[in-house]
This record gives C-alpha cells, sequence and structure tokens, in this order.
C-alpha cells in the first residue's frame, strides 16, 4: 500500500468507527458492536473499500495491546485472585467443552479427517477478550463480580487458546505433535505471567522519579508506552500473546496493585497514576477502533454459500454447540443464574482469536473453503450476537450481577 492510499483509509477507517459507535450508543447497543460493523461495512463482505493490509493489522495489534494495558490499569489484583477459582472454572470447562464438541461434529457427524476436525474444535476454543472487555466497559460491567470472572476466565483462555494454536500449527507442519515442546510453551508463558508484573511495577518507579524532574513535556506518554510494548515484545518472546505483556504492564501501574511481602495496601490513587491514566487514555481511544474494525475488516460474508445445505447445517450445529459449550462454563459455579447466564454469554465472543485458527487452517490447506466459510459465519454470528443478548440481561436483571 502507497503510503498516501495508508493515510485515506486509515482516515476512513477512524471516522466510521467513530460514526457508528456514536449511532450504535444512541440506540443503547454496546457501542464495540458499531466499530465491528463499520469494518464489516468497509470489507469485503459489503464495500469492500479497505483491505486489512499487516500496517493495519499491526496497528490493530497496538490497539488490543493499548486495550489490555488499561484493563490492567483499572484491575484491582486482590478481588481478582479471590474469584480465582472461579475464573479456572470457567476457562477450563469454555476451553475443553467446545473443543470436544467441534472435535466429535466434525469427526463423527460429518466424517472430517482427524486434523480437519482438531482445526474445527480449536476454532471454537479462544475467548475474545478485547471484544469482551469493551462489551463490559460499555455495560460498566468490568469492575463487578461477573466482570473480574470473566476477565480472569478470558486470560486463561487465550492462554491455553495459544498453547493449542502452537501444538495444531506444529501438527499442520510435521504431521506429528511434540508434547515437550506444547509443555516448554506453556512453562515460558506461566512465568511470564508470574514475573512480567512485578518487574514492570519495578520500571514503573523509576520512570516515576525520572518524572519528578524531567525537563521536557511528554516524558509519562513516552516512556509509559515504551514500558506497554517492552513487555509485549517480551511475551511474544516467551511465546505469550502480546497482549498479555500490556495487561501486565497496566497490572504494575493499577492503584491496586502492591508488591509482595508489602502490607500496606494502597487505596488511592497516586498523583503520578493518575497522570498516566489522563496522559494515555487518548492515545488508548485512538488506537482500540482499528482493532475491533479490523476483526470485521477479517470478516468476507461474501464468501459464504448461503445457497449450501451444508453451510447451513454445518454452521447451525456448530454455532449451537460453541454457545452451548461456553454457557456450560458459567453455569458450573455457583450464583445467580442471572450471573452465571451472564458469564457464559461473556465468554462467548469468539472475534479475532477464532480468526487466527480458521486462517491457519485454510492456508494450510487443512480446512477446505466451505468448511472456513461455515467457520467464519460462526466465529461473525458468536461475536456480533452475544453483546445484544448482555445488554438486554443487564437492563432487566442488572441487580443481580454484582451478588458473590
Amino acid at each position: 500500500m502507497e503510503t498516501h492510499s495508508f493515510f485515506l483509509s486509515l482516515v476512513i477507517i477512524l471516522l466510521t468507527a467513530r460514526l457508528l459507535a456514536e449511532l450504535a450508543k444512541k440506540f443503547q447497543v454496546p457501542p464495540v458492536i458499531g466499530e465491528l460493523l463499520a469494518g464489516i461495512l468497509l470489507g469485503p463482505s459489503l464495500l469492500g473499500w479497505i483491505d486489512p493490509t499487516p500496517v493495519i493489522k499491526l496497528l490493530a495489534d497496538i490497539g488490543i495491546i493499548l486495550l489490555l494495558f488499561e484493563v490492567g490499569l483499572e484491575t484491582d489484583v486482590m478481588r481478582l485472585v479471590r474469584v480465582g477459582p472461579k475464573s479456572i472454572v470457567v476457562a477450563v470447562a469454555g476451553f475443553i467443552l467446545p473443543f470436544l464438541f467441534g472435535f466429535f461434529l466434525s469427526s463423527q457427524v460429518f466424517e472430517f479427517s482427524l486434523l480437519t476436525s482438531l482445526f474445527v474444535g480449536g476454532t471454537l476454543t479462544a475467548t475474545s477478550i478485547g471484544i469482551t472487555v469493551k462489551v463490559l466497559a460499555d455495560l460498566n460491567l468490568q469492575q463487578s463480580d461477573a466482570g473480574r470472572i470473566v476477565l480472569g476466565a478470558g486470560v486463561m483462555d487465550d492462554v491455553l487458546g495459544v498453547v493449542l494454536l502452537a501444538i495444531l500449527y506444529d501438527f499442520s507442519l510435521g504431521g506429528s505433535v511434540s508434547l515437550m515442546n506444547a509443555g516448554r510453551i506453556f512453562s515460558f508463558i506461566f512465568f511470564f505471567l508470574l514475573i512480567a508484573p512485578i518487574s514492570a511495577k519495578f520500571l514503573s518507579t523509576i520512570i516515576e522519579r525520572f518524572h519528578k524532574v524531567r525537563k521536557v513535556p511528554g516524558w509519562v506518554p513516552t516512556t509509559i508506552i515504551s514500558l506497554i510494548l517492552f513487555f509485549a515484545w517480551l511475551a511474544h518472546l516467551v511465546g505469550a500473546p502480546e497482549f498479555l505483556g500490556g495487561f501486565a504492564a497496566g497490572l504494575a501501574l493499577s492503584k491496586y496493585f502492591f508488591f509482595p511481602f508489602d502490607q500496606q495496601k494502597i487505596t488511592r490513587m497516586s498523583d503520578f497514576n493518575q497522570k498516566v491514566h489522563e496522559q494515555i487514555t487518548p492515545i488508548i481511544r485512538l488506537f482500540t477502533p482499528i482493532f475491533f474494525v479490523v476483526v470485521g475488516l477479517s470478516m468476507n460474508l461474501k464468501e459464504i454459500d448461503w445457497g449450501s445445505s451444508f453451510i447451513w447445517l454445518f454452521s447451525l450445529v456448530l454455532f449451537a454447540l460453541a454457545v452451548l459449550g461456553k454457557l456450560a462454563g458459567g453455569w458450573l459455579i455457583k450464583g445467580p443464574w442471572v450471573k452465571r447466564c451472564c458469564i457464559g454469554l461473556a465468554m462467548i465472543p469468539r472475534g479475532e482469536v477464532g480468526l487466527i485458527f480458521a486462517e491457519l487452517g485454510l492456508e494450510s490447506q487443512i480446512l477446505s473453503h466451505d468448511i472456513y466459510a461455515g467457520l467464519v459465519f460462526v466465529i461473525a454470528l458468536t461475536t456480533l450476537l452475544p453483546p445484544f443478548v448482555l445488554k438486554w440481561v443487564h437492563k432487566h436483571y442488572g441487580e443481580y450481577l454484582e451478588e458473590p
């Protein structure tokens, strides 16, 4: 893409996303839906004006990293730890059940090959944490008990998804799976999540001290963005998703984060934390819409042969199993039925995560175009419908979502 064409594409993406987000908000629909629809409108599904080029995808990657930084910045670590066991149950059940459902449907009912069935099951596993977090924020639920369970489960879900993707990718290349390599990847990711927030907290204290003596304006956004991108790079280095680096950096700068063995819990945001929040938020608001537009751009709904009975049967049954598998994760924990239902609903969106599995399967010639089209249809439905249902449930039963 030539430079001037990229500039024009970026203008169209930003303005269309903003206008449709405002329109969605006016009709009391989560703004993220407007941003997703902007991608569908501008992409190959409808107008075909914008292609998700590598440069645009890079900006989208920065958007999801910054979004998860903001999530970490507003996360109460101790409350997240308290809901940890529930998050683990939701994550593991929401990962295993959809995978098994998709695998057995593909291998036993449609009689696909073993590798194809594994990719179909893998497409249904991980939750799109970016879309889920944005919807919870739009409904002001990110700090509710249900929101914290979903956040913890979503992060774990994506970690498990990365490990599975690594295994399937290795399988697609060599025709065999190395359990040793999979174990190494998982251990690296676990070590990163354990060490990264503490390391980021240490670096942030150095940044804060230099902030007190700095002579040139712009120190805070420059150094904090550098910190976020550095930890995103570290996350990739150990085999973890880059956005986990952004989450770790945000966690370290949270007003609720404190060093191990420090008995004095921070109860209010310091002046430095406040400056970080105020100066980084506009940058986050600039990049995150690009991420959601790119999710829409990646969905080519024209590839679906709407007259094919196979597409309808395969897609609708797979969609039902995809929803059922995630809802079951929410129902396995204790609490009001509304809360468990909302947790399951929030885990349903696949978005870009499912598309990564589908794209890899197509590029490796493991998935046929018909199977790929059916998967894209399922990903589109699981991405677009849950926010509407969550909005309705929150409107009518929102008072139950804070109950432990």
